[in-house]
Protein backbone atom coordinates (compact mmCIF):
# COMPACT_ATOMS: atom_id res chain seq x y z
CA UNK A 1 0.00 0.00 0.00
CA UNK A 2 1.29 3.44 -0.94
CA UNK A 3 -0.59 6.74 -0.95
CA UNK A 4 0.20 10.25 -2.15
CA UNK A 5 -1.17 12.58 0.55
CA UNK A 6 0.44 15.90 -0.40
CA UNK A 7 -2.20 18.59 -0.93
CA UNK A 8 -5.01 16.12 -0.25
CA UNK A 9 -6.09 15.16 3.30
CA UNK A 10 -9.31 13.83 1.76
CA UNK A 11 -9.68 11.30 4.59
CA UNK A 12 -9.36 14.11 7.19
CA UNK A 13 -11.99 16.40 5.68
CA UNK A 14 -15.67 16.41 4.89
CA UNK A 15 -15.14 17.66 1.32
CA UNK A 16 -18.59 16.95 -0.12
CA UNK A 17 -18.93 20.66 -0.89
CA UNK A 18 -16.07 20.23 -3.38
CA UNK A 19 -17.84 17.35 -5.14
CA UNK A 20 -21.51 18.34 -5.34
CA UNK A 21 -22.16 16.08 -8.35
CA UNK A 22 -20.57 12.98 -6.83
CA UNK A 23 -23.58 10.81 -5.98
CA UNK A 24 -21.40 8.19 -4.28
CA UNK A 25 -19.74 10.57 -1.83
CA UNK A 26 -22.41 10.07 0.84
CA UNK A 27 -21.05 6.57 1.45
CA UNK A 28 -21.43 6.86 5.24
CA UNK A 29 -25.17 7.40 4.87
CA UNK A 30 -25.94 4.13 3.08
CA UNK A 31 -26.81 0.76 4.56
CA UNK A 32 -28.65 -0.10 7.78
CA UNK A 33 -26.75 2.29 10.05
CA UNK A 34 -27.00 5.99 9.24
CA UNK A 35 -25.19 8.58 11.38
CA UNK A 36 -27.32 11.10 13.26
CA UNK A 37 -24.77 13.78 12.50
CA UNK A 38 -24.07 15.19 9.05
CA UNK A 39 -20.28 14.97 8.97
CA UNK A 40 -18.37 12.64 6.65
CA UNK A 41 -15.16 10.72 7.29
CA UNK A 42 -15.30 10.09 11.02
CA UNK A 43 -12.09 8.42 12.25
CA UNK A 44 -13.19 6.04 15.06
CA UNK A 45 -10.93 5.51 18.07
CA UNK A 46 -10.71 2.69 20.60
CA UNK A 47 -11.34 2.78 24.34
CA UNK A 48 -7.57 2.63 24.91
CA UNK A 49 -7.10 5.59 22.59
CA UNK A 50 -9.90 7.53 24.31
CA UNK A 51 -8.08 7.04 27.60
CA UNK A 52 -4.82 8.19 26.01
CA UNK A 53 -6.47 11.38 24.72
CA UNK A 54 -7.92 12.01 28.17
CA UNK A 55 -4.49 11.57 29.75
CA UNK A 56 -3.09 14.19 27.37
CA UNK A 57 -5.92 16.66 28.07
CA UNK A 58 -7.24 16.30 24.51
CA UNK A 59 -10.86 15.33 25.21
CA UNK A 60 -12.05 18.34 23.18
CA UNK A 61 -10.83 16.56 20.04
CA UNK A 62 -13.31 13.70 20.48
CA UNK A 63 -16.95 13.40 19.45
CA UNK A 64 -19.60 10.68 19.71
CA UNK A 65 -21.57 9.31 16.78
CA UNK A 66 -24.94 7.59 17.16
CA UNK A 67 -26.94 5.96 14.40
CA UNK A 68 -30.44 5.61 13.04
CA UNK A 69 -31.32 2.11 11.93
CA UNK A 70 -34.11 1.04 9.57
CA UNK A 71 -34.31 -2.62 10.51
CA UNK A 72 -32.66 -3.74 13.71
CA UNK A 73 -32.39 -3.26 17.48
CA UNK A 74 -33.10 0.31 18.53
CA UNK A 75 -34.06 2.39 21.55
CA UNK A 76 -35.81 5.74 21.91
CA UNK A 77 -33.73 8.54 23.43
CA UNK A 78 -36.01 11.50 23.89
CA UNK A 79 -37.61 11.96 20.49
CA UNK A 80 -34.87 10.11 18.59
CA UNK A 81 -34.78 6.40 17.75
CA UNK A 82 -31.19 5.16 17.68
CA UNK A 83 -29.43 1.86 17.04
CA UNK A 84 -28.90 -0.17 20.20
CA UNK A 85 -26.82 -2.93 21.75
CA UNK A 86 -28.52 -4.88 24.49
CA UNK A 87 -31.21 -2.20 24.73
CA UNK A 88 -28.63 0.55 25.18
CA UNK A 89 -27.85 3.38 22.74
CA UNK A 90 -24.85 2.31 20.63
CA UNK A 91 -22.19 4.82 19.62
CA UNK A 92 -18.70 5.33 18.30
CA UNK A 93 -16.17 7.91 19.42
CA UNK A 94 -14.05 9.58 16.76
CA UNK A 95 -11.92 12.59 15.98
CA UNK A 96 -13.95 15.78 15.94
CA UNK A 97 -14.29 17.92 12.83
CA UNK A 98 -14.56 21.70 13.04
CA UNK A 99 -14.79 24.34 10.30
CA UNK A 100 -11.32 25.33 9.13
CA UNK A 101 -10.09 27.32 6.11
CA UNK A 102 -8.43 24.74 3.85
CA UNK A 103 -7.50 24.41 0.18
CA UNK A 104 -7.27 20.70 -0.69
CA UNK A 105 -6.87 19.24 -4.20
CA UNK A 106 -5.63 22.57 -5.56
CA UNK A 107 -8.96 24.27 -4.88
CA UNK A 108 -9.46 27.78 -3.56
CA UNK A 109 -9.51 28.12 0.21
CA UNK A 110 -12.89 27.55 1.80
CA UNK A 111 -14.40 26.58 5.13
CA UNK A 112 -14.77 22.80 5.40
CA UNK A 113 -15.36 20.46 8.34
CA UNK A 114 -11.80 19.43 9.17
CA UNK A 115 -10.16 17.15 11.71
CA UNK A 116 -9.26 19.02 14.90
CA UNK A 117 -5.64 17.91 14.42
CA UNK A 118 -5.16 18.87 10.76
CA UNK A 119 -2.90 21.86 10.03
CA UNK A 120 -4.83 23.96 7.47
CA UNK A 121 -1.62 25.19 5.85
CA UNK A 122 0.32 21.96 5.26
CA UNK A 123 -2.72 19.64 5.35
CA UNK A 124 -0.71 17.39 7.64
CA UNK A 125 -1.65 15.88 11.00
CA UNK A 126 -0.30 17.62 14.09
CA UNK A 127 -0.18 14.35 16.08
CA UNK A 128 1.14 12.08 13.33
CA UNK A 129 4.34 11.17 15.17
CA UNK A 130 2.87 11.23 18.66
CA UNK A 131 1.77 8.48 21.00
CA UNK A 132 -1.91 9.36 20.55
CA UNK A 133 -2.01 8.98 16.76
CA UNK A 134 -5.01 6.64 16.24
CA UNK A 135 -4.69 3.23 14.64
CA UNK A 136 -7.58 4.10 12.31
CA UNK A 137 -5.47 6.89 10.81
CA UNK A 138 -2.15 5.05 10.77
CA UNK A 139 -3.55 2.07 8.85
CA UNK A 140 -5.84 3.92 6.42
CA UNK A 141 -6.76 2.90 3.75
CA UNK A 142 -5.51 -0.60 4.52
CA UNK A 143 -8.78 -1.82 6.01
CA UNK A 144 -10.76 -0.57 2.99
CA UNK A 145 -8.37 -2.36 0.64
CA UNK A 146 -8.65 -5.58 2.64
CA UNK A 147 -12.44 -5.37 2.37
CA UNK A 148 -12.30 -4.41 -1.32
CA UNK A 149 -14.14 -1.19 -0.41
CA UNK A 150 -13.57 2.11 -2.17
CA UNK A 151 -11.07 4.37 -0.44
CA UNK A 152 -11.17 8.11 0.04
CA UNK A 153 -8.05 8.24 -2.13
CA UNK A 154 -10.02 6.83 -5.04
CA UNK A 155 -12.93 9.22 -4.45
CA UNK A 156 -10.50 12.13 -4.61
CA UNK A 157 -9.02 10.76 -7.84
CA UNK A 158 -12.48 10.41 -9.37
CA UNK A 159 -13.58 13.92 -8.40
CA UNK A 160 -10.33 15.87 -8.78
CA UNK A 161 -7.96 13.74 -10.83
CA UNK A 162 -4.36 12.89 -10.00
CA UNK A 163 -2.95 9.73 -8.44
CA UNK A 164 -3.55 9.34 -4.71
CA UNK A 165 -3.71 5.57 -4.28
CA UNK A 166 -0.31 4.67 -5.73
CA UNK A 167 -0.32 1.00 -4.65
CA UNK A 168 -3.61 -0.72 -3.79
CA UNK A 169 -2.21 -3.94 -2.30
CA UNK A 170 -3.57 -4.19 1.26
CA UNK A 171 -0.90 -4.54 3.96
CA UNK A 172 -0.51 -8.03 5.42
CA UNK A 173 -1.58 -6.85 8.87
CA UNK A 174 -4.75 -5.11 7.66
CA UNK A 175 -7.49 -5.95 10.15
CA UNK A 176 -10.89 -4.22 9.86
CA UNK A 177 -11.53 -2.75 13.29
CA UNK A 178 -15.33 -3.00 13.51
CA UNK A 179 -15.64 -6.77 13.65
CA UNK A 180 -17.43 -8.92 16.26
CA UNK A 181 -14.84 -8.14 18.94
CA UNK A 182 -15.43 -4.40 18.72
CA UNK A 183 -18.08 -4.18 21.47
CA UNK A 184 -16.68 -2.27 24.41
CA UNK A 185 -13.46 -1.62 22.50
CA UNK A 186 -14.62 0.48 19.54
CA UNK A 187 -18.40 0.22 19.63
CA UNK A 188 -19.85 1.42 22.92
CA UNK A 189 -23.25 1.31 24.61
CA UNK A 190 -24.46 4.03 26.96
CA UNK A 191 -25.93 2.56 30.16
CA UNK A 192 -28.41 5.33 31.01
CA UNK A 193 -30.87 6.65 28.42
CA UNK A 194 -32.17 9.39 30.70
CA UNK A 195 -28.70 10.85 31.14
CA UNK A 196 -28.29 11.56 27.43
CA UNK A 197 -31.82 12.48 26.37
CA UNK A 198 -31.02 16.07 25.41
CA UNK A 199 -27.44 15.31 24.38
CA UNK A 200 -28.48 13.03 21.51
CA UNK A 201 -30.66 15.72 19.96
CA UNK A 202 -27.88 18.28 20.33
CA UNK A 203 -25.31 15.94 18.75
CA UNK A 204 -27.63 15.37 15.81
CA UNK A 205 -28.01 19.14 15.38
CA UNK A 206 -24.29 19.86 15.75
CA UNK A 207 -24.98 21.79 18.95
CA UNK A 208 -23.51 19.47 21.59
CA UNK A 209 -22.14 21.08 24.74
CA UNK A 210 -18.85 20.38 26.48
CA UNK A 211 -20.78 18.31 29.03
CA UNK A 212 -22.46 16.30 26.23
CA UNK A 213 -19.10 15.41 24.70
CA UNK A 214 -17.64 14.56 28.10
CA UNK A 215 -20.52 12.17 28.87
CA UNK A 216 -19.94 9.95 25.86
CA UNK A 217 -16.15 10.13 26.10
CA UNK A 218 -16.38 9.05 29.75
CA UNK A 219 -18.56 6.01 28.96
CA UNK A 220 -16.16 4.94 26.19
CA UNK A 221 -13.18 5.32 28.51
CA UNK A 222 -14.92 3.25 31.21
CA UNK A 223 -16.09 0.46 28.89
CA UNK A 224 -14.73 -3.07 29.18
CA UNK A 225 -13.69 -4.71 25.87
CA UNK A 226 -15.90 -7.58 24.79
CA UNK A 227 -18.80 -6.62 27.05
CA UNK A 228 -21.41 -3.93 27.67
CA UNK A 229 -20.00 -3.32 31.16
CA UNK A 230 -19.24 0.28 32.10
CA UNK A 231 -17.45 1.02 35.38
CA UNK A 232 -19.31 3.77 37.24
CA UNK A 233 -16.20 4.81 39.13
CA UNK A 234 -14.00 5.00 36.05
CA UNK A 235 -16.77 6.78 34.16
CA UNK A 236 -17.02 9.51 36.78
CA UNK A 237 -13.25 10.03 36.85
CA UNK A 238 -13.13 10.18 33.05
CA UNK A 239 -16.02 12.65 32.91
CA UNK A 240 -14.27 14.97 35.37
CA UNK A 241 -11.04 14.73 33.42
CA UNK A 242 -12.83 15.51 30.16
CA UNK A 243 -14.57 18.54 31.66
CA UNK A 244 -11.32 19.82 33.14
CA UNK A 245 -9.29 19.31 29.95
CA UNK A 246 -7.43 22.45 28.93
CA UNK A 247 -5.44 22.12 25.72
CA UNK A 248 -4.89 24.07 22.53
CA UNK A 249 -7.65 22.04 20.86
CA UNK A 250 -10.55 23.35 22.95
CA UNK A 251 -9.75 27.01 22.42
CA UNK A 252 -9.03 26.46 18.72
CA UNK A 253 -12.35 24.68 18.18
CA UNK A 254 -14.25 27.62 19.66
CA UNK A 255 -12.32 30.23 17.68
CA UNK A 256 -12.58 28.36 14.36
CA UNK A 257 -16.31 28.09 14.86
CA UNK A 258 -16.58 31.83 15.49
CA UNK A 259 -14.33 32.77 12.55
CA UNK A 260 -16.23 30.54 10.12
CA UNK A 261 -19.31 32.68 10.67
CA UNK A 262 -18.57 35.31 8.02
CA UNK A 263 -14.76 35.59 7.96
CA UNK A 264 -12.91 34.99 4.65
CA UNK A 265 -11.16 31.58 4.61
CA UNK A 266 -7.43 32.12 5.17
CA UNK A 267 -5.41 29.02 6.16
CA UNK A 268 -2.62 31.29 7.39
CA UNK A 269 -4.58 32.33 10.48
CA UNK A 270 -3.91 28.83 11.85
CA UNK A 271 -0.64 30.26 13.14
CA UNK A 272 -2.71 32.34 15.53
CA UNK A 273 -5.69 30.08 16.17
CA UNK A 274 -3.69 26.89 16.74
CA UNK A 275 0.01 27.71 16.77
CA UNK A 276 -0.16 30.44 19.42
CA UNK A 277 -2.13 28.07 21.64
CA UNK A 278 0.64 25.48 21.54
CA UNK A 279 -0.44 23.18 18.72
CA UNK A 280 2.39 20.88 17.57
CA UNK A 281 3.94 22.02 14.27
CA UNK A 282 3.90 19.94 11.10
CA UNK A 283 7.02 19.34 8.96
CA UNK A 284 5.67 20.41 5.57
CA UNK A 285 6.52 18.49 2.42
CA UNK A 286 9.88 19.85 1.29
CA UNK A 287 12.07 17.84 3.68
CA UNK A 288 10.34 14.48 3.46
CA UNK A 289 12.94 11.66 3.39
CA UNK A 290 11.32 9.99 0.37
CA UNK A 291 11.84 13.06 -1.83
Amino acid sequence: MEVNCEGCAGCCLDWRALAPDDADHGHERRGRYRPLDDIDNLAPVSSDEVRAFLAEGLASALVARLFRIDDGPSVAVGGVEVAALGGRPAFLVGLRKVPKPVAPFGAESRWLPTCAFLDPVTLQCRIHDSGVYPETCSTYPGDNLALDAETECERVERAHGGERLVDDDPPEDADPVLGPGAVGARVFAHPDVDRIEGAVERLAAGEATRADHAEFVAVAAASAPGTLTVSDERCERARERALEADSWVGGAVAEWTDRADGEPPDPGVAATVEGDRGAPPTPGWDDRPDR
